[in-house]
């Protein structure tokens, strides 16, 4: 079976403008699978254009300059044509100035067939996944062309087979849509996360009854999270769902009502973290989002002295423990400051690290030995900083190196002198 793939790394080459909304057209390329199959590409230039998108209230229209078709249609040329007003595409209007703010736009496309159904010679279907980089944006169309009557003077789009409208295009609607604003998300190991999901269909809905699954990829292996079947009419009693994930949850009342298909996720573990797929099915449509989980902890960082008498005789151990933080990527140094200076300096000698050890809970601690020399000044103050994705920023721990108390030996001959004088005036 030929497969063809439209992937557009998208400018913006002009919008169109209308009463509170504009056309948004991406420069693209089409991309097919090559005669011979395997990995094998051909690339083509296409053009998407994106009909009646909403633009904000306190959007200027002026900055949005009309979009013109050629006079004279090119077969060779392919140009995709795609209403978006029903159903709408959340926050689709970040794509009107994602150019002008120096973000990609990434689109890839294909051919879809429908789960079990007869292809139909009037309709071609494709799905296309929407991407803007730096932002939350990103969603999962799937278009449906639309009928062209044909008479002597249409043309057919040579590469896609397809008829075009007057003005050049493959004229297609937006029928099914699966979208999240989240493309990756952190949260505390044993805490709670939601991850977003949603879906919109047309006013005449596909079918009445919907499934979400939610599956967790991570390290090369796959198991499902969630899985729920309800119907969309709310029919009481008609939501299904099985769990396989201890602590995660749907809410079958949000499907219904507002095609909100996000996961709860409650008493995070390190083996929760991974690639989240969030699959939406209505009759024979089926689309998805993509969503990263990263599971945190933060460190504790202490160290193993309270205080640090200087031993003028010979140098001495401080160690520096960093526990139960993840992931896995943690820093440590050691610093120090002189009464004179005013800013820390990264000692020379960073002592030795022990190798990384993994508790039960899949957190990590380490250790670094710090070896203080005899001649270290009184007065300095040590520091021990750790950094890790998990804080904002470093975390220090310090103390001060104490000038050494009066040998003990003199101790102990100062108490025989005063013992002795005190049994001499006894016995006088």
């Amino acid at each position: 079976m030929k497969m063809i793939v439209v992937i557009l790394f998208g400018f913006f080459l002009t919008c169109v403008c209308a009463d509170g909304v504009a056309d948004v057209v991406l420069s693209c390329t089409l991309v097919e699978e090559g005669m011979g199959g395997g990995t094998s590409l051909t690339r083509t230039p296409a053009t998407l254009i994106l009909r009646d998108v909403p633009v904000p209230s306190d959007e200027s229209l002026e900055t949005l300059t009309p979009f013109v078709p050629t006079s004279i249609p090119d077969p060779d040329a392919i140009l995709l044509e795609v209403k978006v007003s029903s159903p709408e595409i959340p926050n689709a209007h970040l794509l009107l100035h994602a150019d002008c703010n120096e973000q990609e736009v990434m689109c890839e496309m294909s051919r879809y067939s429908p789960h079990g159904s007869q292809e139909s010679p009037a309709s071609t279907y494709f799905m296309v996944s929407l991407d803007v980089e730096g932002v939350e944006f990103g969603t999962s169309l799937i278009l449906q062309t639309l009928v062209v009557e044909k008479d002597q003077s249409t043309l057919i789009q040579n590469k896609l087979g397809l008829p075009l409208s007057r003005s050049g295009t493959i004229l297609s609607e937006v029928i099914f849509l699966v979208y999240s604003h989240m493309k990756s998300v952190s949260a505390p190991l044993r805490g709670d996360v939601i991850l977003d999901c949603g879906f919109k269909q047309q006013e005449i809905p596909l079918a009445q009854e919907v499934a979400v699954e939610w599956r967790l990829q991570h390290r090369g292996k796959g198991w499902k999270v969630l899985e729920m079947k309800t119907r969309l009419d709310e029919a009481e009693g008609s939501a299904v769902a099985h769990a396989e994930r201890v602590g995660s949850s749907m809410d079958a009342s949000q499907i219904a009502g507002e095609g909100n298909v996000s996961v709860i996720l409650t008493k995070l573990k390190v083996l929760d973290e991974g690639t989240y797929i969030c699959t939406v099915s209505i009759g024979l449509f089926h689309a998805q989002q993509v969503i990263q989980l990263q599971v945190i902890q933060p460190p504790h960082v202490s160290l193993s002295e309270e205080k640090l008498v200087l031993n003028t005789k010979s140098s001495q151990m401080l160690s520096c423990y960093c526990a139960n933080y993840y992931p896995l990527d943690a820093q440590m140094e050691w610093l120090s400051l002189s009464p004179a200076d005013t800013e820390p300096t990264v000692l020379p000698d960073q002592g030795s690290l022990s190798s990384h050890r993994q508790h039960g809970d899949g957190t990590y601690s380490l250790s670094s030995h710090l070896s203080v020399a005899s001649t270290v000044s009184p007065g300095i103050i040590i520091t021990c900083r750790v950094s890790h994705p998990a804080l904002q920023a470093p975390l220090s721990v310090s103390l001060v190196v104490e000038s050494p108390e009066p040998g003990s030996y003199w101790w102990i001959l100062g108490f025989l002198v005063v013992t002795l004088l005190f049994f001499y005036q006894v016995m006088s």
